[in-house]
């Protein structure tokens, strides 16, 4: 039976049928595909505010049940990404915390016979924010998160930094510092290329201004790393730019598309190729887009439309500007789905939305079936829009 819910704009109350996705589906076979995960914090009271700066403040039960839920689902998670609001109230300390647990939760996942992959993002963010640093400075701090995201057991994807951004004065910079880190990683690793909607303190990275001499930068370090990169993580909202990079990798090297807007054209592909994937859409839209790629793996392109192209006008709100507050609506719909108890981020960050931002998410969710038990969803808007009037 379908749920029901008047929302404010809407002539007639709005049915959610329950939407028929499995429990949970194997992990692709023709696409690699990463969801990026949120977390999850606990009620604020004065004594976990006081204790802030040691992690205590994450519910650690739900942050890490989510990441189950990924799994489940056949996605890998990236874990202590941007998603995590890493830099943006996730600090380094417990960014430490996050991946150690959750490396933890997939090594045992995986020695019960169950899928867990996982790899987590390595940086600079423990440099102090807001002063001048060295480019040898820099290349330390990437190292010693490098070698705790290995010591931990997890892959590593090497994430933009902004420090390097402020300190690097060309592309020779952004080679020597990468190139010392790939010699060090002890298998290939992902890199990281975040634009500036979703960090503005990024612009010129890679040492150029424009999109061609960044890539070329980016080309660069990829032939001098040998079979140290495993792929390329695209975040620039832009189809045709990611399409023109992904054609110019070498063989081996994968685009990982991090474009929350056309996510569905570039994971299906053309006769030149296709995107696998890395993407916060997914903690967002994570049945109707497992469906969708499993649909796609048994070559059925019909089946995959139907369930991945509704997710798009979703995630095309949830990541409409500025950009670097989606967060918020991936957070939304994980408590509407019941996987965290209250609509709390880390920092305040719930509030970086209007409510009627977050009413049309609802409304868009719906209609891409991403609210998994409508009843439950039904409730929670209910009393959201009871309190936000």
């Amino acid at each position: 039976m379908a749920a029901r819910i008047t929302l404010p704009g809407r002539a007639e109350p709005l049915e959610i049928p329950p939407p028929g996705w499995a429990p949970g589906y194997p992990p692709p076979t023709t696409r690699r595909v990463y969801a990026a995960a949120h977390v999850a914090p606990v009620a604020r009271t004065s004594e976990t505010r006081a204790s802030e700066t040691r992690g205590d403040i994450i519910d650690w039960e739900a942050t890490l049940a989510f990441r189950d839920h990924l799994w489940a689902h056949g996605f890998a998670v990236a874990e202590a990404m941007d998603t995590a609001q890493r830099g943006m109230g996730l600090s380094w300390w417990q960014a430490r915390e996050l991946i150690a647990s959750s490396a933890e939760r997939a090594a045992a996942r995986r020695a019960a016979g169950r899928f867990a992959d996982i790899a987590c993002g390595a940086g600079t963010d423990h440099l102090a924010a807001g002063e001048a640093h060295t480019i040898a400075a820099i290349a330390d701090a990437y190292s010693v998160q490098l070698e705790f995201v290995e010591s931990a057991g997890a892959g590593v994807i090497l994430m933009a930094s902004r420090a390097l951004a402020a300190a690097a004065r060309g592309p020779r910079d952004y080679l020597d510092v990468y190139g010392a880190l790939l010699k060090q990683a002890s298998r290939p690793v992902i890199l990281h290329w975040l634009g500036e909607a979703f960090d503005p303190a990024l612009h010129g990275y890679w040492g150029g201004t424009d999109f061609e001499s960044a890539a070329a930068t980016v080309l660069e370090l990829v032939d001098q790393a040998g079979d140290k990169v495993d792929g390329v993580k695209l975040s620039v909202l832009d189809a045709d730019k990611e399409v023109a990079l992904r054609r110019r990798l070498p063989a081996g090297v994968r685009l990982y598309t991090g474009d929350d807007f056309g996510y569905a054209d570039l994971i299906r592909g053309d006769n030149t190729g296709h995107s696998d994937a890395l993407l916060g859409a997914f903690a967002a839209v994570t049945a109707p887009a497992a469906a969708a790629l499993h649909r796609l793996d048994a070559g059925d392109l019909g089946g995959y439309e139907a369930a991945i192209g509704p997710t798009v006008p979703l995630s095309r709100l949830i990541f409409e500007e500025p950009t670097y507050y989606y967060k918020t609506g991936v957070a939304f719909l994980a408590w509407l789905n019941g996987f965290q108890p209250r609509f709390l981020m880390l920092d305040g960050f719930e509030s970086k939305r209007p409510a009627g931002h977050l009413v049309r998410v609802f409304e868009l969710a719906a209609a891409a079936g991403a609210l998994t038990d409508p009843d439950l969803a039904v409730g929670r808007m209910t009393a959201f829009m009871k309190e936000h009037g």
